[in-house]
């Protein structure tokens, strides 16, 4: 049991898209300095929940506090400043093309805060140096391979110092030896800055680098919560097929397809 107060607490969170429900009775707590991952195979719900978490989506009912305040009915300004704490690395990094690197880590600090023009310059050197990315201040993320895309992504979600980094799929497309770059840049950062990282992923080699906690998703539910020893010595089967690799037992099998049909 940890003895920290969770810096993000979900109880009984549900969510439903017409007809199908998405999430069904999430609940968690993770707590500060922790690298806590979301794991799941594609529609599971975890980017639904992630949506929930950065507050661009409400659930249909359900509670969600960051940093103590409930982010789902706080008003918009106390909203606002709660997630400004926050700090988010989307799936593709979601940089403005027509802005160079440096603009786009600056754009933080120029919309949230009162700081001169040259001060905000020399922190998004900063944090661009953190990431590897000094010498690309002035190029424009069309220069950019995918990995430094990544990076340079990381280092604007990082302009503000958050409190809690948010990362949705932060390995998706990108070659394992890049891959594993970010991966130990996700480790670095945990150490230099003691945050807490949320890492949205189906990437199982990552997870086992880089998560202290994981929750495995299935279906809306959470049905594995613990760490990486935990979760490679479990005999849920959910858990074991995902480990594992094995197919869902209903995928047809080909050859028995094929005979049926010559037979025909």
């Amino acid at each position: 049991m940890n003895s920290k107060k969770p810096v993000i607490e979900i109880k009984d969170v549900y969510t439903r898209f017409g007809d199908r429900q998405v999430l069904r009775g999430i609940n968690l707590n993770i707590y500060p300095e922790e690298t806590f991952v979301i794991l799941g195979r594609s529609g599971c719900g975890k980017s639904t929940l992630l949506r929930h978490l950065i507050g661009l989506q409400k659930p249909e009912s359900g509670d969600i506090h960051i940093k103590g305040v409930d982010i789902i009915h706080a008003d918009d300004e106390k909203k606002r400043q709660t997630l400004l704490k926050v700090g988010m690395l989307f799936q593709n990094g979601a940089l403005f093309n027509s802005m160079t690197v440096g603009d786009n880590v600056a754009l933080p600090l120029k919309q949230h805060t009162p700081l001169e023009l040259s001060t905000i310059r020399i922190m998004g050197r900063i944090k661009l140096d953190l990431v590897g990315l000094a010498e690309f201040e002035h190029h424009y993320p069309s220069q950019l391979s995918g990995g430094m895309k990544k990076r340079a992504a990381l280092a604007r979600a990082l302009a503000m110092d958050p409190e809690i980094l948010f990362c949705d799929e932060p390995s998706a497309g990108l070659d394992p030896v890049v891959a594993v770059g970010i991966d130990q840049l996700i480790l670095k950062l945990k150490s230099a800055f003691k945050m807490c990282i949320v890492v949205v992923t189906h990437e199982l080699e990552s997870v086992f680098t880089i998560a202290d906690r994981i929750a495995l998703m299935d279906g809306g539910r959470i049905v594995f919560l613990g760490n990486k020893e935990e979760m490679k010595k479990s005999d849920n089967p959910i858990v074991r097929q995902f480990i594992d690799r094995k197919p869902d037992q209903d995928i047809i099998d080909t050859e028995q397809y094929f005979n049926t049909l010559i037979n025909e």
